[in-house]
């Protein structure tokens, strides 16, 4: 059983990483400012691709290497480069004014935040996993609701310190937290003795794999239209005051997180099936109402941004719930994959819409394309779900911990 410390620093950490995971799209406004960075829609959205390629190797490559290595020192490795993440944007402030030196480490920036992201993450979900092996599904929601918390501190922050004169102080933050949470971590005894190996059977992944695999890479798309481009829309297309935008950014996130608890406590009136199926058609008729937001309506925008969070809550978990469900035999492959599907999903709205945006495209008409992805997500939800039996638990069960190999020499 683990003790007091090592499951509040675990949960510590989720907040912490969910802030810095947010503290770059929370910037947007900044980054996009010609009195700042001064990068143009497409710039803005190519930031992200290194990020992309990093989280997808990452969380691929994280199994391997808790088996080498532990899951406690992949989870050291994972704020390790968080840390660079925001030590590297700090640089880039310095040098804002001069382009060819700040993107570069932009682009630096954003890689080590998605190699931290699918180092961190996974490790974290396994060791609060690990310290509750009485009460998994208890322990991994705590886990994935402080994580949203933090995602939806990000933008209050960036708000308040945009206010107060000096943007960069949330990075600023963020490294000083990342600081304090390695130094404990470091120190902090976190092994939880070897268990079984995730089960993976042989030979290739089943066909019914990639329904799950296509169904979280529209996720991936549908949450990253708002989660990267929501500020820019409210201030651009309604004319929201940078306060404002992020005050809609926050909704986002904060109805993330609340969607998951109430989605998670009311399986038993509404079968998470039957969220499955919902969700995503609401979320369809959410974005309409995004596109067709009239220049001015500030306060619908944040609401509507709220709602678009709480559509978006359930989707991400269910999806590797209900593969693991099916796919025995490939648990941990399953949950792998659909977070690397996941994450180019979020490539492809991330830096994808650039272009778009910088050829004249409103962002309004981003939000009426992202409808259309919306309702391919909900017919593809009766594919993904096809006659299966709803999961017991919103969070799937993490794959096990694993202590490092010991040698035999």
């Amino acid at each position: 059983m683990a003790t007091r410390t090592q499951t509040t620093v675990v949960d510590v950490a989720g907040v912490v990483q969910g802030i810095v995971l947010v503290t770059i799209p929370a910037l947007s406004t900044i980054l996009t400012d010609p009195a700042h960075y001064g990068l143009t829609s497409a710039q803005y959205g190519a930031m992200f691709a290194p990020q992309v390629v990093a989280a997808i190797a990452a969380a691929l490559a994280g199994a391997g290497l808790a088996r080498r290595h532990g899951t406690h020192a992949v989870y050291l490795a994972g704020l390790a480069c968080s840390l660079a993440a925001m030590v590297l944007l700090l640089t880039s402030a310095a040098a804002m004014h001069q382009q060819n030196l700040a993107y570069p480490l932009l682009l630096a920036a954003t890689a080590f935040l998605g190699a931290g992201f699918g180092l961190a993450v996974p490790a974290l979900n396994s060791l609060a996993a690990a310290f509750h092996p009485t009460a998994v599904d208890k322990a991994v929601l705590i886990l994935n609701a402080l994580l949203g918390l933090g995602t939806a501190l990000a933008p209050v922050f960036v708000a308040l310190f945009v206010g107060l004169g000096f943007w960069w102080g949330l990075p600023i933050l963020s490294t000083l937290l990342l600081i304090a949470l390695l130094a404990v971590s470091v120190r902090l005894p976190m092994h939880t003795g070897a268990r079984a190996a995730a089960t993976t059977a042989g030979g290739r992944m089943p066909a019914r794999f990639w329904l799950y695999a296509a169904f979280a890479l529209l996720y991936g798309i549908c949450e990253t239209v708002n989660g990267n481009w929501a500020q820019l829309d409210m201030t651009t297309s309604v004319g929201a005051s940078a306060t404002t935008a992020a005050l809609a950014l926050t909704a986002f996130w904060t109805m993330v997180t609340l969607g998951r608890l109430l989605f998670a406590g009311v399986t038993r009136w509404l079968p998470a099936r039957a969220t499955f199926h919902l969700l995503p058609f609401a979320l369809a008729g959410v974005f309409g109402i995004i596109a067709s937001l009239p220049h001015g309506h500030t306060v619908q925008g944040v609401i509507a941004f709220g709602a678009a969070g709480l559509c978006c809550s359930a989707l991400l978990p269910l999806t590797i719930s209900f593969g693991q469900g099916e796919l025995t035999g490939f648990s941990a492959a399953v949950a792998g994959g659909v977070i690397a599907a996941y994450q180019l999903g979020y490539g492809i709205a991330a830096f994808g819409a650039g272009p778009l945006v910088s050829a004249g495209t409103p962002l309004s008409r981003l939000y009426a394309i992202a409808a259309f992805v919306a309702l391919a997500m909900g017919l593809l939800s009766f594919a993904v779900a096809h006659r299966q039996r709803s999961p017991r638990t919103l969070h799937p069960a993490p794959a096990p911990v694993h202590a490092p190999a010991q040698s035999t020499t």
